[in-house]
């Protein structure tokens, strides 16, 4: 049905990861967009929010918190190319290419506008859709977000090295599966960051069990991380959420995209709010699902969604200020820092 590019096929059987969505109607649904097959888990009714995982993660990370939100919204959790069920051709994984899929499988779904929900990289591709796409923007939250700042976890700076194809099966290796898992149960029981994330960083191993899905995380990684670290940044382009009601959630434990980063981009957005979790690390959603809900529920409630016209993101971008504003004048980036956000793809 799907023809024979490379990553199609029969839908993956249920792994750990799947096991964390229950009910049959989150169960995954499949698009074809410019003849690829995109997964994606969908329900409710209402206002939409569209989840965004992270990578080498899929939708049903998102699991704690679909039922809830499904209640009075419509929610869209797709599984990002080259992640979950979506196909994993060898193709472009840059963070303008996802924000343009985004775009797409939304315009498939007959879906105009959306309240964007990213977590870690897809936070970086909600940002980018926000950037792209204002007037199909209605709000961002960024839970742990990459493209703030340079520093990264060591492992994902490891896995962008060269070789790291030939590494990477290597962790699912029982000789050295076995001695991981008992260093992440004794940083469990240290009460560590890097234990908070345990479960969940064992989950994501789990998720590359072939060559393939492993092509596609390298592809993915390899396009905002290098040895160095991040390669992508959203500060030169933050001044452009003025007007943006904007949400930012961390872990103070996040040992992946550190804290001191969500720091950095509220003091870049206009008008942003920051909810920094205590005793959480990359998955704040995972290990405090209900403040979660209720911070996300307070933030919905709270605010209006965006309305940009042509006219004015053109003088936004020209002035650095909305009509009959104040100026918000692009904030200064470190050179450190001063990498562009990837384009768009057309």
């Amino acid at each position: 049905m799907f023809g024979s590019r490379p990553g199609r096929g029969a839908p993956p059987s249920p792994g750990p990861v799947a096991r964390r969505v229950e009910g049959e109607r989150w169960t995954l649904q499949y698009r074809t967009v410019h003849g690829y097959r995109r997964a994606f888990r969908r329900a409710g009714s209402g206002p939409v929010l569209l989840l965004i995982h992270g990578i080498g993660d899929d939708s049903s990370t998102w699991g704690p918190v679909l039922d809830d939100l499904a209640r009075d919204h419509t929610v869209i959790a797709p599984d990002l190319l080259g992640h979950g069920g979506s196909d994993k051709p060898r193709g472009d994984y840059s963070i303008g290419a996802y924000a343009n899929g985004m775009r797409d499988l939304l315009s498939v779904l007959d879906v105009d506008r959306a309240t964007l929900v990213g977590h870690s990289l897809g936070g970086g591709v909600a940002m980018q859709f926000a950037y792209q796409y204002p007037e199909r923007t209605e709000r961002l939250v960024l839970v742990g977000a990459g493209g703030v700042a340079q520093s990264v976890t060591p492992a994902l700076r490891a896995a962008s090295l060269p070789l790291a194809e030939m590494l990477l099966p290597v962790l699912s290796w029982p000789s050295v599966r076995a001695p991981t898992e008992l260093v992440l149960r004794v940083a469990q029981q240290l009460d560590t960051g890097l234990g908070r994330d345990a479960e969940d960083l064992v989950r994501l191993v789990d998720a590359l069990p072939d060559a393939t899905s492993r092509a596609a995380f390298l592809r993915t990684l390899r396009a905002v991380v290098d040895w160095r670290g991040q390669v992508v940044t959203m500060l030169d382009r933050c001044y452009l959420t003025a007007g943006m009601p904007t949400l930012l959630v961390w872990g103070a434990d996040d040992m992946v995209v550190p804290v001191e980063h969500g720091r950095t981009a509220h003091a870049a957005m206009p008008e942003s709010r920051l909810e920094v979790f205590d005793r959480a690390g990359h998955f704040p959603f995972h290990s405090h699902p209900q403040r979660f809900l209720s911070v996300l529920r307070e933030f919905l409630a709270g605010t209006e969604p965006a309305h940009w016209s042509a006219a004015e993101w053109r003088e936004l971008l020209r002035t650095g200020r909305r009509p009959d504003d104040e100026a918000v004048a692009p904030p200064s980036v470190p050179a450190a820092r001063q990498v562009p956000m990837i384009h768009p793809a057309h």
